[in-house]
């Protein structure tokens, strides 16, 4: 069993966490790069992340 490190909310099916996708500009290329975050939907904190990839 998983639960959110901030509420201690259980975290056992899909709809307990929310993928929230998130843009970042770089100054050195002129792609931004697509980042997601996975948040608890009980508190919003984020659980984890990563990143997708370069979108033109």
């Amino acid at each position: 069993m998983v639960h959110c490190p901030e509420c201690e909310a259980t975290l056992d099916a899909q709809d307990d966490v929310e993928f929230v996708e998130m843009d970042a500009t770089t100054g050195f290329f002129a792609a931004s790069k697509r980042f997601y975050l996975v948040a608890c939907t009980e508190c919003g904190a984020a659980i984890g992340s990563g990143v997708a990839g370069a979108k033109a």
